[in-house]
């Protein structure tokens, strides 16, 4: 069976499942980036993977383009990411099994719908293909929601997401002590991150009499005003701003830590930085409207999920898992359990390949939980 996997750029949060393909198909499976990875990305420590051989850099050469766009039609299996439509539109037309890769369609709400542009890519690439072997792997808890909104993909969405690489062997115990909480937030400093609530959190707690300590990495345009609240609020011996760091660093210092707080809105499509966490048994608070959060969180079972952008709620889950550290031990072992059972890149791929078996044999779905299983 040959598969080609098509999106933008190669990176770190889908190498792992693109390495268990290969580890099964050998040559048969190819991935194939469109575009070369941003400056903004390397300068948050994205590695470089072009030596993986199973890579195909459309863009570098017509040679390697046309390449591409023959695996797009010979392939038993395509599965379109952030890559242009013109890839897969052959392939549909001969009703050849193939997935969209997706997050979530309406991030910023529903203005799409009131362009022009928007209406033409939907009546080109997706109303005619409606009845073909057409079927979409969410990204994102929310995805299917806002494709059947549009009357695609109905009864066709699969749960997936993003499989970061797992170092499952050396993982430490949750540390017991709760003389001080050590708290962690990573991501870029954008708005719809809110890295700020992040810091408020800290303020309460602290004027709530709590020992916290809070370790923040990323780089972003709000860097001089999260620091300027945090100096505002005389925190500086209660956060420490360590900066862009290597993906193993971050492991490290989540680690280390007691746990993430992970304050995105709605804007944030998956968030692999959920994956990571728990599979490293740092307990997580998140919010409710962070792609990853309703497939890989049960709330009160594997973590804590807060009410988007809401810092009084946000403030009463902190509160609890300072003061039940047993719970909070619990919400990391449960969590790690979830990500090396059931979230993982290995069960990943063996749930794709049962889900195209089952497709291809039109047998019923056998997968009831985790990644292929229905939306």
């Amino acid at each position: 069976m040959k598969i080609t996997f098509f999106t933008n750029f190669i990176n770190h949060h889908q190498v792992p499942v693109a390495d268990e393909l290969y580890d099964i198909l050998g040559s048969d499976y190819t991935f194939v980036s469109t575009m070369p990875i941003t400056e903004e990305r390397l300068r948050l420590g994205y590695p470089d993977f072009s030596d993986k051989p199973y890579l195909l850099n459309a863009y570098e050469s017509k040679e390697n383009y046309q390449k591409a766009m023959d695996l797009a039609l010979s392939s038993d299996v395509v599965i379109l990411g952030a890559a242009p439509d013109t890839y897969i539109y052959e392939r549909l037309k001969k009703n050849k099994l193939t997935f969209r890769y997706s997050e979530r369609w309406f991030k910023q709400g529903y203005k799409h719908l009131f362009h022009p542009k928007f209406w033409i890519n939907i009546f080109k690439n997706y109303y005619p293909f409606i009845n073909k072997q057409y079927y979409m792997l969410c990204a994102s808890a929310y995805t299917k929601k806002d494709v059947n909104l549009l009357g695609l993909f109905k009864n066709k969405c699969f749960k997936w997401g993003y499989f970061p690489k797992l170092n499952l062997d050396n993982c430490m115990e949750p540390n017991k002590s709760n003389d001080i909480t050590n708290f962690i937030w990573v991501g870029r400093f954008l708005d719809w991150k809110h890295p700020e609530l992040s810091i408020k959190l800290i303020n309460e707690l602290k004027n709530k009499g709590y020992k916290v300590h809070l370790t923040i990495i990323g780089i972003g345009s709000l860097e001089e005003e999260l620091k300027s609240l945090t100096q505002s609020l005389n925190l500086k011996n209660e956060i420490s701003f360590l900066g862009s760091l290597p993906n193993q660093e971050v492991i490290d210092n989540l680690r280390q830590s007691d746990v993430l707080l992970f304050t995105s809105d709605k804007n944030e499509g998956w968030g692999a930085i959920l994956n990571e966490a728990m599979a490293n048994k740092c307990a997580v608070i998140a919010s409710n409207e962070i792609g990853s959060v309703p497939y890989l969180l049960n709330h009160n079972e594997n973590g804590l999920v807060f009410k988007s952008n809401n810092l009084k709620d946000l403030t009463n889950k902190a509160e609890f898992i300072i003061n039940n550290p047993e719970i909070r031990i619990n919400f990391a072992n449960n969590a790690y359990e979830t990500i090396s059972l059931v979230w993982s890149p290995k069960n990943a791929v063996d749930n794709f390949l049962k889900l195209i078996n089952n497709l291809n044999s039109e047998k019923v779905i056998e997968i009831n939980n985790g990644p292929c299983s229905k939306a």
